[in-house]
């Protein structure tokens, strides 16, 4: 049988985030400042749907909204706006799961597709809600690979999973330790992470178990890069990646890596070599490590982070300085260094709430002469590959 070549999804924290992806994805996902479980990214305005719908389809990309927090009485005429703006701005379907959103998706008339808060673990639930309607469940991320074949096997609807990114050590991150001690609910897109602290284990006599430095509870990162070809012949439609709240480096790099071992498979070019190349720079931007999740059985500590909690990454961004002009004409842009010196063939990443640019330094001129290297304090041009606009952040990539 013919296998069909999975959607790549990618995740969006603003307008940059979709210039970064805009050449790997078929379709990315975005929510806005309210009732996303990413409320806090930079997100996109709501008075902006239909500008950015518009944009993605432009690229031949896909645009799904996310309307999938938990539904408080006081957020229903929200999430009634929300979805009748998005389907006013053609976006191609939301993200929910709660009932009340799936009773104003179908009375809309627009494409929706269960979020993973639903924690849809077995082919009945999967039935249930081809029933009322979904195109498509985001299974939960706790099942394992024949689980997932066995839902596919026995139900018509389509199939979504995540195969990279940040994982929950709570089931389908559905979380209430962030709101007890922080007054954050995780399961209204305000995560106050505790997961990625050092515990301390107390007993009622007051004997303790110091933590020594190590974090019992931080997940690694999901990595099935070199797993793709096993999760296409299991009949996934949607291959997801997490990330709302990353930099639009990673949303570019995560996107091409999956994009070029998709095409590979499908191209018979799918190889060890590709792999150990992709796993590498997957490993160059943010990740607390990587593991397969609950692809092949209970990740156990082998999917713990012992040692760190936060990036692992080799390499580090550096603030450098601040785009003060571009001149479109040229494809040049005039940066004030206000904070580290630059080189030629410094390795640079320019980015904007609307813009990023990634590339090496070619040339550099200081009022009109070529230099090898500017100085803190410097205003230099730069030649530079895609468009950026003042305010614009250039930062250095360094290790």
């Amino acid at each position: 049988m013919k296998m069909k070549k999975p959607e790549l999804m990618c995740p969006i924290r603003d307008w940059a985030s979709l210039e970064a992806c805009k050449e790997f994805a078929d379709a990315v996902y975005f929510g806005t400042a309210e009732l996303s479980m990413r409320a806090n990214t930079g997100s996109i305005k709501i008075s902006d749907l239909p500008k950015f719908v518009e944009k993605c389809h432009t690229y031949g990309i896909k645009a799904y909204l996310t309307v999938n927090s938990v539904l408080y009485n006081e957020n229903l005429k929200k999430a009634e706006q929300l979805i009748k703006k998005a389907k006013a701005s053609q976006a191609d379907a939301v993200i929910l799961w709660d009932p009340a959103a799936i009773e104003i998706a179908g009375k809309e008339k627009i494409p929706f597709i269960i979020s993973t808060q639903a924690n849809v673990s077995n082919w009945q639930s999967a039935e249930f809600y081809r029933k009322s309607g979904a195109k498509r469940v985001v299974l939960a991320r706790e099942l394992n690979l024949n689980q997932i074949k066995e839902i596919k096997k026995k139900t018509k609807i389509e199939i979504e999973t995540f195969v990279h990114g940040a994982m929950c050590m709570a089931i389908s991150g559905r979380c209430h330790l962030s709101a007890f001690m922080y007054d954050k609910s995780a399961n209204c897109g305000d995560c106050g992470q505790p997961c990625r602290k050092q515990w301390t284990l107390i007993d009622d006599e007051e004997n303790k178990i110091i933590s020594e430095g190590k974090f019992f509870l931080s997940a690694k990162d999901l990595c099935m890069i070199e797993f793709i070809p096993e999760l296409i012949k299991a009949g996934i439609d949607s291959f997801k990646i997490e990330g709302r709240r990353r930099d639009p480096r990673y949303v570019q790099t995560t996107a091409r890596c999956y994009r070029e071992a998709i095409d590979a498979h499908f191209a018979g070019t799918f190889t060890e070599e590709k792999v150990r190349a992709w796993k590498k720079d997957l490993n160059e931007v943010y990740n607390r490590g990587f593991s397969t999740g609950f692809y092949f059985g209970e990740p156990k500590k082998q999917g713990i982070g012992f040692d760190k909690a936060d990036n692992l990454s080799p390499t580090k961004k550096i603030f450098a300085g601040i785009v003060t002009k571009y001149y479109p004409k040229i494809s040049v842009a005039s940066v004030k260094l206000t904070a580290k010196p630059l080189k030629i063939n410094d390795e640079i990443s320019i980015e904007g709430t609307k813009n990023f640019c990634r590339q090496t330094v070619e040339s550099m001129e200081i009022e009109n002469k070529s230099v090898q290297r500017a100085r803190r304090g410097d205003e230099i041009a730069i030649k530079v590959k895609s468009k950026v606009r003042a305010k614009d952040n250039l930062f250095i990539i360094k290790p």
